[in-house]
């Protein structure tokens, strides 16, 4: 795992501990965060970082208010506590 890895799946643990209980987060702000400018390049990455917390049971991961399994969803996703 890279640095850049590892800054991103703190990123999302992070913005989920300053959001209330059953709120979401999108994986672009845990990009944002870790490059404001250079954020789109980083946006598989994060999905990796997040699909990597759902794995270790930290974050769920949602589309439409349901959970979804990270394998296989694609487009929009969020992002919130298990």
């Amino acid at each position: 795992m890279s640095d850049v890895d590892g800054d991103l799946e703190a990123a999302i643990t992070d913005l989920l501990g300053q959001r209330g209980a059953g709120k979401t987060i999108c994986p672009s702000e845990a990009a944002r965060r870790v490059d404001p400018q250079g954020w789109r390049d980083l946006m598989e990455p994060a999905r990796s970082a997040a699909r990597r917390l759902v794995d270790a049971g930290e974050v769920e991961m949602t589309q439409q208010g349901r959970v979804v399994d990270p394998a296989t969803a694609r487009g929009p996703v969020r992002l919130r506590r298990s």
